[in-house]
């Protein structure tokens, strides 16, 4: 369960204390498709097959990713060490791919950097649920209490900030950024900014001044 309690904090910047704390966490529902042309159907989407293939070539090595086409189930690889010196690459990282590590799958599936050099994008929708056990308060009207909102992520989706904080208290598009824009609720970022690690928002109360 995610953590709600009352407590006594020390408030972003100010003296007050903040009087609730809440934790929600963008929890996984699977890795993001891969998004590139299909060279035997008209699909763009493919999924990681779980294995590697590692070629030797002397004292070369070549590592590849293996998708496969979500329509029609063609497999194709994605480049991940091209022409590497076996000495260059770590011992326990090629046991990794030799042994087609579920957690190497996971981490390159996920890889912003390797997406770009393969020339290929991420497709995250339906990655993703927002868990909360935080009561949805009537946040636009006058209320007293302040709360700070711990926001943790089990996989770097990259989302919406405003889209996190219309799911996360209940409320719409604009009176989320009608409270944003007056201070209510206070951001290391900008609302339309997409966040895709850990942060931390407050909700300023009634009680607490705008200087504060």
């Amino acid at each position: 369960m995610n953590d709600f309690r009352s407590t006594r904090v020390p408030a972003d910047g100010g003296g007050s204390g903040i009087d609730r704390k809440a934790l929600w966490v963008v929890r996984e529902l699977g890795l993001p498709a891969i998004v590139k042309a299909c060279v035997s159907c008209r699909s763009t989407r493919h999924h990681p097959t779980g294995k590697f293939r590692v070629n030797a070539n002397g004292k070369l090595l070549d590592v590849w990713m293996l998708i496969c086409c979500e329509t029609c189930g063609r497999t194709s690889k994605i480049p991940v060490h091209e022409r590497i010196h076996v000495q260059a690459l770590e011992h326990q990282r090629l046991l990794m791919f030799e042994n087609n590590d579920p957690a190497m799958v996971r981490q390159l599936a996920m890889d912003a950097a390797l997406a770009g050099k393969a020339a290929y994008r991420l497709d995250w929708s339906g990655t993703w649920e927002l868990e909360t056990d935080m009561p949805f308060y009537e946040l636009d009207r006058e209320e007293p209490a302040s709360i700070e909102v711990v926001i943790r992520f089990e996989l770097p989706a990259p989302i919406r900030v405003g889209k996190l904080l219309t799911a996360g208290f209940g409320l719409s598009r604009s009176a989320v950024r009608g409270m944003v824009d007056s201070g209510r609720i206070r951001l290391p970022m900008a609302i339309d900014a997409k966040a895709r690690e850990d942060f931390t928002l407050f909700v300023i109360g009634s009680s607490v001044t705008p200087d504060s």
